[in-house]
């Protein structure tokens, strides 16, 4: 699908045709419309596609006086699992700079360009291209801040329950929303290379707005790797507390059911005796009444369980 957006007096407006100085946004472009971009915009179809692929590095490249800037944005999704209820992500989103437009290209439907579409995003102009890629770049960074701060009260909020109950539940979830931090993590870093080669202005031409607007970026991601790597640790210590906790508990229940097989086997023990075939013109086993072994059957299970006990008081 594509879409053309233009500033006509100050606002954002969705126009029929890429004029001169618009917003291309392409989101899970077919061959077809592919082809088209390539024809009437000049685009290498390889620059389309590098956003399709899940796996693309975040990079930045310029040919013949086009500009592709590949990087990671962040997206938040619910799947059928009953013990997960959000999952965090990375993936990679196209900026294409052309001559006269700025082209985006996404595989999925994109939240951050969504609210720009929609005019939330107030002062967009898409036809100063730097200064526009910028407010993009921000955008991200903003978005991997609300999704950090999502993460780490949900995180919160299941340490919480887990506390009052330990259930696999609320551990497969810290196990999600640590393992989305590690996506948050890599693509931030490498989001990060790329602002910091802007910042050299080999790319493109930075104007002193552009300068200022482009710090403002690089402060947002740096902030977020710190973030990042805040909850992270806290996440993994979190996890290794309540695995030291389930392997506690464990060994209190394997004591108290050895305890128990302990004193059951004492009287097990004691009528194994009395229960044998024994001759009796051997004269047999001494006091073999019923309640002669009922009763050393029981004395012997107090004086194990007092000597466990007392064993127990010493360690």
């Amino acid at each position: 699908m594509i879409k053309y957006y233009k500033s006509i007096e100050g606002h954002l407006t969705e126009v029929e045709t890429a004029d001169a100085g618009c917003w291309i946004s392409v989101t899970n472009p077919t061959e077809t419309e592919i082809s088209e971009l390539e024809d009437d915009l000049g685009i290498d179809r390889d620059y389309v596609r590098a956003a399709l692929d899940e796996e693309e590095p975040s990079r930045i490249e310029s040919d013949d006086g086009v500009t592709l800037i590949v990087v990671d944005y962040p997206v938040a999704e619910t799947d059928n699992n009953p013990d997960r209820t959000l999952l965090y992500s990375t993936t990679p989103m196209s900026i294409i700079i052309t001559g006269s437009n700025v082209v985006t290209v996404s595989a999925k439907d994109n939240s951050v360009l969504n609210d720009i579409a929609k005019g939330v995003v107030k002062g967009v102009f898409p036809h100063f291209k730097t200064q526009f890629v910028f407010t993009v770049l921000l955008r991200i960074a903003a978005r991997y801040l609300q999704y950090l701060k999502q993460i780490n009260k949900i995180a919160n909020y299941v340490e919480g329950t887990l506390y009052k109950s330990m259930k696999n539940k609320g551990l497969i979830q810290l196990y999600g929303l640590e393992k989305s931090l590690v996506y948050f993590s890599t693509s931030l870093k490498a989001n990060e290379t790329i602002l910091d080669k802007l910042m050299r202005g080999r790319f493109l031409k930075l104007y002193e707005e552009d300068q200022d607007l482009l710090d403002d970026v690089l402060i947002e991601v740096r902030q977020a790797i710190e973030m990042t790597n805040i909850y992270s640790n806290i996440l993994s210590g979190t996890m290794d507390t309540f695995a030291s906790i389930i392997s506690n508990n464990l060994n209190i229940v394997m004591k108290r059911m050895t305890t128990f097989t302990i004193l059951i086997a004492v009287p097990t023990i004691v009528f194994s005796f009395y229960g044998m075939n024994i001759n009796e013109n051997s004269g047999g086993l001494p006091l073999a009444n019923v309640w002669f072994p009922l009763v050393i059957s029981v004395v012997l299970a107090v004086l194990v369980g007092i000597f466990i006990n007392i064993t127990q008081k010493f360690k």
